[in-house]
Protein backbone atom coordinates (compact mmCIF):
# COMPACT_ATOMS: atom_id res chain seq x y z
CA UNK A 1 0.00 0.00 0.00
CA UNK A 2 1.30 3.37 -0.57
CA UNK A 3 0.47 6.52 1.22
CA UNK A 4 1.20 9.86 0.63
CA UNK A 5 0.64 12.43 3.34
CA UNK A 6 0.09 16.11 3.06
CA UNK A 7 -0.57 18.99 5.04
CA UNK A 8 -2.48 21.56 2.77
CA UNK A 9 -3.92 25.11 3.27
CA UNK A 10 -7.87 25.10 3.05
CA UNK A 11 -9.04 27.51 0.73
CA UNK A 12 -12.76 28.80 1.47
CA UNK A 13 -14.38 25.11 1.80
CA UNK A 14 -11.97 23.52 -0.86
CA UNK A 15 -8.82 21.80 -1.05
CA UNK A 16 -6.82 20.80 -4.10
CA UNK A 17 -4.65 17.64 -4.16
CA UNK A 18 -2.20 17.38 -6.84
CA UNK A 19 -0.78 13.47 -6.93
CA UNK A 20 2.26 12.80 -7.87
CA UNK A 21 3.00 11.16 -11.66
CA UNK A 22 3.81 8.06 -10.73
CA UNK A 23 0.69 7.39 -8.09
CA UNK A 24 -1.59 4.55 -10.17
CA UNK A 25 -5.13 4.21 -8.85
CA UNK A 26 -8.76 4.40 -9.93
CA UNK A 27 -9.84 4.59 -6.64
CA UNK A 28 -8.57 6.38 -3.26
CA UNK A 29 -9.57 6.72 0.07
CA UNK A 30 -9.66 10.56 1.26
CA UNK A 31 -9.53 10.90 5.16
CA UNK A 32 -9.79 15.17 6.64
CA UNK A 33 -8.64 16.04 9.70
CA UNK A 34 -7.82 19.60 11.24
CA UNK A 35 -4.29 19.75 11.50
CA UNK A 36 -3.14 19.87 15.50
CA UNK A 37 -0.29 22.60 16.19
CA UNK A 38 0.34 20.84 19.62
CA UNK A 39 -0.80 17.16 20.82
CA UNK A 40 -3.46 17.07 23.19
CA UNK A 41 -3.27 14.21 25.98
CA UNK A 42 -5.82 13.87 28.95
CA UNK A 43 -4.79 13.28 32.29
CA UNK A 44 -6.06 9.94 31.92
CA UNK A 45 -3.51 9.52 28.92
CA UNK A 46 -0.64 10.88 30.40
CA UNK A 47 -1.19 8.76 33.71
CA UNK A 48 -1.11 5.18 31.45
CA UNK A 49 2.27 6.44 30.21
CA UNK A 50 4.02 6.91 33.01
CA UNK A 51 2.61 4.06 34.68
CA UNK A 52 4.21 2.30 31.35
CA UNK A 53 7.87 3.98 31.77
CA UNK A 54 7.84 3.30 34.95
CA UNK A 55 7.56 -0.11 34.79
CA UNK A 56 11.05 -1.98 35.35
CA UNK A 57 12.70 -2.65 32.16
CA UNK A 58 12.88 -6.07 32.47
CA UNK A 59 9.22 -6.48 31.77
CA UNK A 60 9.41 -4.17 27.74
CA UNK A 61 8.79 -6.07 24.76
CA UNK A 62 9.41 -5.46 21.61
CA UNK A 63 6.90 -3.62 19.38
CA UNK A 64 7.00 -6.69 17.19
CA UNK A 65 6.17 -8.98 20.13
CA UNK A 66 3.66 -6.46 21.01
CA UNK A 67 2.14 -6.54 17.81
CA UNK A 68 1.91 -10.44 17.54
CA UNK A 69 0.14 -10.27 21.05
CA UNK A 70 -2.67 -7.46 19.39
CA UNK A 71 -2.95 -9.69 16.39
CA UNK A 72 -3.93 -12.98 18.46
CA UNK A 73 -5.97 -11.54 21.09
CA UNK A 74 -7.60 -9.62 18.44
CA UNK A 75 -7.70 -11.18 15.03
CA UNK A 76 -5.98 -8.21 13.36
Amino acid sequence: MEAIRQFIKVNGRNINITLPDDFNADEVEVIILPKNEETYLTDEMKAILDSRVNEPSENYISSKESIEKLKNKYGI
